[in-house]
């Protein structure tokens, strides 16, 4: 508990510095000229203000639900998908020969030139948004699983096949604890991809979601409600990855911990 504490007086910290040279770079004139010019970079109290207003305002749950509906879509169909065919190109190496070039140009494409295209195939809608999330999705947890399946040691499979494990006992007991390590380690890169994807989307074609806000921020030079919107997502993040490392913990309570250092 006292290790834990002195984690979280340090991170405390931190925040507070960075609070602390952006209210001085901002509000405070050094010199004639301020640091950190109100008009780009907004103050502290500006967005603090910008915040508890857009929350005394009953629709800004409406644009948050969007949000979390398309990331959650993003994340839950990237990573179901990434698991699938990363278990299949793992187990199946001539497949995986065939169909790596094509994995790797794939994942090469830029994801913005994407959006465009899927909003012209699904609409305006939240699809649109999904189907990019899943693109960023996507590849994070197929290389990381495949890379686990791959990893696991042959002097195991080759114990396990002397037991008499069929193919199904080896994937349950053997492959699958393997990759649950890399892809958890996935997963919570991917957490933060997918909300990426739905907002970059709603940034560029919707009528709501916090992309949509920060967008309409942006096109009036309201620096105070673009940072408002990005401290929302910021938050949002954090807790959904808070659940991704619950589940982590309860899954991988066999796994030993890492040496703390605090």
């Amino acid at each position: 508990m006292r290790k834990r504490a002195r984690l979280l007086l340090i991170q405390l910290a931190i925040a507070v510095a960075v609070l602390l040279i952006w209210y001085v770079g901002s509000s405070v004139p050094i010199g004639g000229a301020y640091f950190l010019p109100k008009f780009f970079f907004s103050t502290p109290g500006d967005v603090l203000a910008r915040i508890i207003k857009m929350f005394s305002n009953a629709s800004i749950w409406r644009h948050i639900y969007i949000t979390l509906t398309e990331t959650a879509l993003a994340f839950f169909i990237g990573s179901g998908l990434g698991i699938v065919i990363g278990f299949w190109f793992a187990r199946r190496p001539t497949v995986a020969a065939v169909l790596d070039p094509y994995v790797k140009a794939a994942n090469a494409l830029p994801r913005v030139v994407l959006a465009p295209i899927f909003m012209l195939w699904f609409g305006l809608g939240i699809w649109s948004k999904v189907a990019l999330g899943v693109t960023l999705v996507f590849f994070i947890v197929f290389f990381n699983v495949y890379q686990g399946v791959k990893e696991v040691s042959p002097a195991v499979l080759a114990n396990a096949r002397m037991l008499g494990m069929s193919d199904r006992q080896l994937m349950r007991h053997v492959y699958w604890p393997a990759a649950l390590s890399w892809m958890f380690s996935s997963l919570h890169t991917a957490v933060g991809f997918a909300l990426v994807g739905a907002v970059v989307g709603e940034y560029l074609g919707s009528a709501a979601g916090i992309g949509y806000l920060i967008q309409e921020a942006e096109g009036v030079f309201d620096v105070a409600g673009v940072f408002a919107g990005m401290i929302v997502l910021a938050v949002v993040v954090l807790v959904i990855d808070w659940l991704v490392t619950l589940i982590e913990n309860r899954l991988l309570a066999w796994r030993p911990r890492a040496a703390e250092r605090f």
